[in-house]
């Protein structure tokens, strides 16, 4: 059993390393863009916190290397991430992550060691502190909540890539069935809720990921038959304009010539317009 709960750890490790690449073509989109556009950076502080919460339960526990490891990886790979998105972030986004990461990674995750160490002891203290960790987890799981109903709002997948909610999905299966073969619930429970939503995230991106596509194929067929309806309207506004003039002679005959040489300036433009280039 402890060897099989290993299988599944190690496996649990190359997938979530895959979770932490997955962001890169997110970042390079950034780098060429020079702007950090739609994406969001809660994902990434509270990945960041987890990874700090999940490091510190592992030193509480015994035989947990393997947690140890992949969450140091993790607050490696978002805290770069976080530093290149502020870094490209405009100012509002900037402030907004900084006291988001102040509330969380420093006053949150430092209230927890310090209550932790100072008000309970053992075994105690591993099981409050997985406690904390199912809950956060919970929440790093709910987080791209905000990303899932904005793909849903504009019918577009552009910020949400299908890499993270794949290798996402194959990293909660692994880590599901580690907790449950070490019967450790704190890990397991909180992974059943991950594979549903990286499946959500999955179906989602099969739905829309060809909505963009799509607008932009009708987009032409769109302009060119407003370009067909103004030139079937053109005569018959130059018809009620005639009709307006004449009977504007009937009362002040000077304007007649006036509004004929602009019409005919305006047959001019119109003709050089649409007749196609040489």
């Amino acid at each position: 059993m402890a060897q099989l709960a290993f299988i599944f750890g190690l496996l649990g490790n190359i997938f979530s390393f895959m979770v932490y690449l997955a962001p890169l073509p997110t970042f390079y989109s950034i780098y060429k863009k020079k702007s950090t556009e739609g994406f969001q950076s809660v994902p990434y502080v509270v990945g960041l916190f987890s990874a700090m919460l999940w490091i510190y339960y592992a030193f509480l526990k015994p035989d947990t290397t393997l947690l140890i490891t992949i969450n140091s990886v993790g607050c490696f790979f978002q805290t770069v991430y976080l530093c290149y998105y502020l870094f490209y972030a405009p100012r509002r986004a900037r402030i907004q992550t900084a006291k988001l990461l102040a509330l969380l990674v420093v006053m949150g995750f430092g209230s927890i060691i310090l209550l932790t160490q100072s008000l309970s002891t053992g075994k105690t203290r591993a099981r409050i502190v997985g406690w904390i960790g199912l809950v956060l987890s919970f929440c790093v799981f709910v987080a791209p909540l905000a990303i899932v109903r904005q793909v849903i709002l504009t019918k577009s997948v552009e910020y949400m890539p299908f890499l993270p909610s794949f290798f996402l999905t194959l990293s909660a299966i692994m880590w599901f069935f580690y907790g449950f073969l070490r019967k450790d619930y704190n890990i397991a429970i909180p992974n059943i809720l991950g594979f549903f939503f990286g499946i959500l995230q999955m179906v989602l991106y099969l739905i829309y990921k060809n909505a963009k596509k799509a607008v932009e194929q009708k987009l032409p067929e769109i302009q060119n038959q407003v370009i067909v309806l103004e030139e079937h309207k053109l005569p018959e506004l130059q018809e009620q304009v005639i009709e307006v003039v004449k009977l504007s002679a009937l009362v002040r005959p000077e304007i007649v010539s006036v509004i004929s040489a602009q019409l005919n300036n305006e047959n001019g433009m119109v003709k050089k317009i649409t007749e196609p280039s040489s």
